[in-house]
């Protein structure tokens, strides 16, 4: 699975591990499910222009 969690708004870099994770509090089958699949459905983009271009 090829996830950009340093491209999402819900990731964050944990210095102890030295790497992203996610903020999303899933339990174990969602978990799972995230996991197996190809994408993550969770993923939002972090646009940080976003709300610049709404204000336009």
């Amino acid at each position: 699975m090829d996830m950009a969690c340093e491209q999402c708004l819900n990731g964050f870099y944990d210095e102890e591990f030295d790497e992203y994770a996610c903020t999303m509090l899933l339990d174990e089958d969602e978990f799972l499910r995230v996991m197996q699949s190809e994408t993550c459905p969770y993923f939002r983009a972090g646009d940080e222009y976003s709300i610049v271009r709404k204000q336009n």
